[in-house]
């Protein structure tokens, strides 16, 4: 038998003002996104951002439905928006925050399990990692250097 050590590398920043321009920027326009979210049940809001190879920024929210599970995450409404519409760009960066009507988010909300790996499809087919910046409502900032590093022993289709 032989150990393995797998894990998460990134860096912590302490709000938003201590990032680059670039990547505040981004982030700014990930919590624009959560104000057009639709979040009637949980009251939990969901912003994305993408900055893609040309320096646009696509946007995305989470989409509640009652007839749960049906609604979708934020980070996977952005990037099908991107795929969909501009399937040969690539992606450079994604942001990722939060707010909740309940609560103060005060601590950095990474993607689900189920956006990590939708994410990290793009980021294999593109052949170029995609960085990954995400943040609550107020409070630290982490940053990850690609969608990999946040989802080791990946499932992709090389098993196929």
């Amino acid at each position: 038998m032989k150990e393995i050590n797998i894990g998460a590398a990134g860096f912590v920043y302490e709000n938003i003002n201590e990032l680059s321009d670039i990547d505040k920027n981004l982030m700014e326009a990930a919590i624009e996104a959560t104000k057009k979210s639709y979040a009637p049940y949980s009251g939990f809001k969901v912003g994305a951002a993408l900055l893609m190879e040309d320096d646009s920024i696509i946007t995305g929210n989470n989409q509640e439905n009652a007839a749960y599970p049906s609604g979708m995450c934020a980070e996977r409404v952005a990037i099908w928006k991107a795929g969909s519409s501009f399937p040969n760009k690539k992606v450079i960066k994604i942001a990722i925050t939060a707010i909740s009507s309940n609560k103060i988010v005060d601590k950095p909300v990474g993607p689900c399990g189920a956006c990590r790996q939708t994410l990290l499809e793009y980021e294999i087919n593109q052949a170029k990692d995609v960085e990954v910046i995400f943040m609550g409502q107020i409070g630290k900032v982490v940053k990850a250097n690609s969608i990999s590093s946040l989802l080791p022993f990946s499932f992709d289709s090389s098993y196929l």
